[in-house]
Formats: structure tokens, sequence, C-alpha cells
């Protein structure tokens, strides 16, 4: 891999693409050339990076030629039909989109936890869906220290997840609401201004729906555990920035909350929050537009035995998603 590689960030107008452009400069990662790239009705926008513009172009399938390493956070459609191109062209590919999650092929990789997975890439590498990415940090230390057996879990989910006009819906209706206006709805089918929505994705023939399933089936590639259950409810709330997850866990072997505290004080990429006698724990006004989740809550589980409790809370748009990408990117080279 070139170590002033040329990159490219695809769907560069996204909350995401924003935000890896961001984390690009501001983690110092050494790009030779950035390349934007999104649809036909942005190109032609600047957007900022290391003090210049830099002018966005159309996603082409001629658009990789050159190119080591490109970001992907268009959709799963997007990422179907250009990653491919892209792997093909030379190019390794970070998609942020749940296409290739699933590919026996293509490596999973929270690299908190499976760094060495990157290894076996064949250009594409798939990044983790938010959730469950936020849930692993606090959950996989503490599967190291008692052996995780199954999860029952709730997700407090932000509105930016959703993405930018999600943000603006929010904003919006709390507008209307404060005003006494008529409450307009655009983007979710109720009002999620002080509402809850227990509806994250489509509903699948089970009840579940999709981002539920997601925490089961790929917790079990990233911690190489085929056995690993999770039962989730995903809810979307009515906050900007940061998801929190409710975890209830269930292990192995005997569990205590000093071992507990002990193994997520040393692990990387999460910060532990969890004197409720001082009011502290872990908050999406806390952890937004911070590197680290944060966990706290932590307790015995009153109805499980060999059972922990605790409360995540991370920035779904950094360590969620574009954080988690260019992590990716600095493994790759030192590949």
């Amino acid at each position: 891999m070139n170590k002033n590689p040329h990159v490219a960030v695809v769907g560069a107008t996204g909350a995401v693409g924003v935000e890896m452009i961001k984390t690009l400069e501001k983690r110092n990662f050494p790009v030779g050339k950035l390349t934007l790239l999104a649809s036909a009705r942005s190109a032609g926008k600047k957007l900022p990076f290391q003090g210049q513009d830099v002018t966005i172009g159309e996603l082409t399938k001629d658009s990789f030629t050159g190119v080591d390493i490109a970001l992907f956070s268009a959709g799963s459609s997007i990422s179907k039909e250009h990653a491919p191109i892209a792997a093909r062209a030379g190019c390794v590919v970070v998609d942020n989109s749940s296409a290739f999650r699933q590919d026996n092929e293509v490596p999973l990789v929270i690299p908190e936890i499976n760094a060495e997975d990157i290894r076996k890439h064949k250009g594409i590498i798939a990044n983790p869906n938010c959730t469950t990415a936020i849930t692993l940090m606090a959950l996989y230390p503490l599967h190291r220290a008692f052996g995780v057996k199954r999860i029952i879990a709730s997700s407090y989910q932000a509105v930016s997840g959703t993405g930018a006009q999600a943000i603006e819906e929010l904003r919006r209706q709390v507008a209307e609401v404060v005003a006494g206006k008529p409450v307009t709805k655009q983007v979710y089918p109720h009002q999620i201004a002080f509402n809850v929505l227990p509806h994250v994705d489509s509903f699948l023939p089970t009840g579940y729906t999709k981002e539920e399933m997601k925490m089961e089936n790929e917790g079990r590639k990233i911690m190489h555990h085929p056995t690993f259950r999770a039962s989730v409810t995903c809810v979307r709330v009515p906050v900007y920035r940061s998801h929190s997850v409710a975890v209830s866990a269930e292990f192995e072997r005997p569990v205590s909350v000093e071992g507990a505290r002990e193994a997520l004080r040393k692990a990387p990429g999460v910060d532990l929050v969890d004197e409720p006698e001082n009011k502290r724990y872990p908050m999406p006004l806390f952890t937004s537009e911070k590197y680290n989740c944060e966990v706290g809550r932590i307790r015995l589980d009153c109805a499980l035995d060999n059972g922990l409790c605790f409360w995540v809370s991370g920035d779904q748009l950094l360590k969620g998603a574009a954080l988690n990408a260019v992590q990716i990117a600095e493994e790759l080279l030192k590949l």
C-alpha cells in the first residue's frame, strides 16, 4: 500500500461522508490526494479539506483509476454496483453500507476487536452497523473476560443515523410543537419530536427488524463467535447524535462487577464512566463528536445467571461509521 495513498470518499456530501473527510483531517491520515465523489446533483459543490476546497466529482465506473483506498458511504445499492468496479481497478474499498457485511469473502471489521481479519480482504472490507459497533466496543472486552452466551438489548438511536434530513425533521417538529403548529412529517412514519419510535429499518416475517438482527449476525462474525445470540429492540429517539444501548448479557463463566470494570478500563476505544453515586454515566450529550464510546451503569443482572447489565453510548457517525472506516484505512497502511 502506498504510504501517502490516493483516497476517495464516495457519498461525500452525506452525514457520514462529511465526517469521513473531517476524520481523515483530524487524525492526520497521510492523504496523498483526496477525491470526493457523489451523485450528479452534488457534483461541482466544494467541501473543505486541509485548508483547501475540494470539488466534488460525479461517481462513475471510471472514478477509481489510480485510487488506493475508497471509503464508501452512499447506501447499499451504490456499493453493490460500484465497490466491485473499484476493487477491480486495484483500489481497496471500505464500505459503510450493509451490502457486503454477511459476504463470506469480505472481512467485517472493528479494528479494536478483529483487525487481523483485514489481511484476508480481496479488495472490499465492510464497516459494521453503527448500533452493533457501539455495543461491541463494550461487550467484546467482557466476552474476553467471561465468554458471552447471549444478550437482550434495547437501543436508543439518534435521528442522525437516518441522515441529514432526519436531523432537520426533528428540528422542524420541535419548533412546530413549541409554536402550537400542526406537526409535519416527511422522514419518519410518525412524529419523532417528544416521541420514541420502536421501529428502525424494515420489519421481517419474525417481527424483528433488519436492524435488530444485525447485532446477532454481525456480532457472530466480528467476534468469531458463531453461537452468539442477541434479542434486540431498536428504538429511534429524539436525540440529534449518538446512539445508546441498554444491554443485559449472560456469560459462560462467573462474573463480577469489579472484574467487568477492570476489563473495560483496559479496553481500547471505550471509556469507563461509571459513578452513579456522582450522577456520572454515559449520555449522548457527552459522547457526541468523541471518538471513544462510554460504558457505565455496570451491575449484576438480577434475572440472569452469570449476568451483567450495562449502558453504552457512542457517536454513531464516528465509531459507528466514519471513524471506524478511517481506522480500517490506517490498518491497511500497516500491511
